[in-house]
């Protein structure tokens, strides 16, 4: 049995830390007992041990939010897990891709990676569509349906071909980055995620 090789504190958990498989972003931690690692290893989705409620907690059965599981690992003490997962949907009940987008005051501020960039961005994306706010562009593209989303994704993208025609670098930097923020708002008023389109990438690069 996998659970012989984990050192299980008092109560009979460990920590979980779930990162998401293909960004590299850390989504939540949460606690396991040896019944919700075998239900994990079993079903291939990630479970956990509500330490509230005292039940088994199966990740996005009530939400939809999924966390199909892609390898579990353990530290060197045997003491915490780590679940390599490709997320079905935010990780935080308040919508974010991941609890972990507050930041402490008085940490430093230092230049992020790309990914968290795009994780940030996604995660706003979430909020909005789940807490809709008054005067939000965000909130008023996904009011207006998929014609108008489709609509404003065509003139980006025609924007892009333009400035990359006759207009200097940091014009098609810009339309760019409006083309894939459009891009991001489309995706999520279908309900997909943006790891599905880094799932994607991932399994062209393995061809």
């Amino acid at each position: 049995m996998a659970d012989e090789q984990i050192h299980w504190d008092e109560r009979g958990l460990v920590p979980a830390i779930v990162q998401d498989a293909q960004s590299g972003a850390v989504l939540m931690l949460a606690y396991m007992n040896a019944a919700a690692l075998q239900r994990t290893l079993e079903t291939g989705e990630a479970c956990f041990w509500s330490r509230s409620r005292r039940e088994l907690w199966h990740k996005g059965a009530t939400s939809g939010n999924r966390q199909e599981v892609v390898e579990v690992r353990y530290d060197c003490d045997a003491d915490s897990l780590l679940l390599l997962v490709n997320p079905q949907g935010p990780a935080c009940h308040t919508g974010r891709t991941s609890c972990f987008h507050r930041r402490l005051p008085g940490s430093p501020e230092r230049e992020v990676r790309a990914e968290a960039v795009l994780d940030r961005l996604w995660a706003t994306i979430q909020e909005r569509k789940a807490h809709p706010q008054e005067g939000s562009y965000t909130c008023r593209l996904l009011a207006a349906g998929q014609q108008e989303m489709l609509k404003k994704l065509g003139e980006e993208a025609i924007e892009v071909v333009v400035a990359a025609q006759s207009e200097g670098n940091e014009r098609l930097v810009s339309e760019l980055a409006d083309l894939a923020y459009h891009a991001l708002v489309l995706l999520a008023a279908r309900g997909l995620c943006w790891s599905d389109v880094t799932a994607e990438l991932a399994r062209r690069f393995d061809r």
